[in-house]
């Protein structure tokens, strides 16, 4: 299979360091044929690959970064008919491809680029994408928090989630706000959070969602109602290692559904916080709704052969 050009793009901003001279380093020595694209300001992943978009050309192209970068990359993708993406993790944070495995397999350059085609659901979401996950509640209200110490030592970096919900749980235990999926309201008008998406990790360890499957055209929705933190302590355990669901200790307090379309709604009278793919934003209503197969990801051909995750649609031949 022949593509004409292989694109890297970077978020010179992500994770710890600037990636540009190690992914130059790492493509130079590649058979193929390659652009760098290195990011200017926010937006500017999705704008540049949206130009891409339709222009009778066949694009492969790599997000050089986190899962920030990435959201950005397959933003401008989703709906393309001639770009497929992917991840060279570059950046602090990697969930999305943590669905697939360790993200090691990712930076096998080689694999990457004899990857395997396969479409992947997305999500629209206020008028953005969402590919991973949106949430909201005490989840966002670590990311508030780890935002601002996501560069310090020791309480930021991998560190920065646990440092997190340290702080959401003194301040973030319980939000109002209304959560109706497919038409029909989910848990109680106040809840400890609640996730929405197609991954299975958020905050670089936590396996909220383990049964997602992120090409089945549906949503993965877990609702928590408001508990204790004592209680809390015994779930978060549970939650990182993805037994949340089947332990009967939180059978009481966890509301899981799939479904097409879940509409939210503030219940203070004021915006609410919520993240996408790890980007806070704020919002007093917000929508998001499952896009089946909209996106083309690139599974590194290791790693699929190992899956057994065949090849969709080829882009071209």
């Amino acid at each position: 299979m022949f593509y004409l050009k292989h694109i890297f793009v970077i978020n010179p901003a992500a994770g710890g360091r600037d990636a540009t001279e190690y992914v130059k380093s790492a493509v130079k020595s590649l058979d193929i044929d390659y652009e760098i694209y290195c990011t200017k300001n926010p937006g500017d992943a999705t704008e540049f690959v949206r130009s891409l978009n339709g222009d009778g050309e066949h694009y492969r192209i790599y997000a050089c970064g986190g899962d920030g970068t990435f959201n950005e990359v397959a933003s401008g993708a989703v709906g393309s008919n001639n770009i497929a993406v992917s991840v060279f993790p570059c950046g602090s944070g990697n969930d999305y491809i943590k669905y697939y495995g360790g993200v090691e397999d990712f930076r096998d350059l080689e694999s990457l680029i004899d990857g395997v085609e396969t479409p992947v659901d997305a999500m629209s979401v206020n008028g953005k994408y969402a590919i991973n996950f949106v949430h909201f509640g005490f989840d966002s209200a670590c990311l508030m928090t780890m935002l601002k110490v996501r560069r310090k030592w020791f309480i930021g970096g991998k560190n920065a989630y646990t440092t997190g919900i340290i702080t959401a749980l003194i301040n973030g235990m319980k939000h109002r706000c209304r959560v109706i999926v497919d038409g029909e309201q989910i848990g109680a008008d106040k809840m400890l959070l609640c996730t929405v998406g197609n991954g299975k990790f958020v905050g670089g360890k936590y396996k909220c969602a383990p049964l997602s499957d992120n090409a089945d055209g549906l949503l993965e929705i877990c609702h928590v109602n408001t508990l204790s933190r004592l209680r809390l302590v015994t779930l978060i355990s549970a939650y990182e290692k993805g037994t949340h669901l089947v332990d009967e200790r939180f059978k009481k307090y966890i509301n899981y559904r799939r479904g097409y379309k879940v509409e939210i709604e503030s219940l203070t009278g004021k915006d609410m916080h919520f993240s996408i793919d790890g980007e806070l934003n704020y919002a007093s209503r917000f929508t998001v709704e499952i896009l089946p197969g909209s996106l083309k990801f690139i599974v590194p051909k290791k790693l699929a052969d190992k899956l057994n995750i065949k090849r969709g649609v080829a882009l071209a031949d």
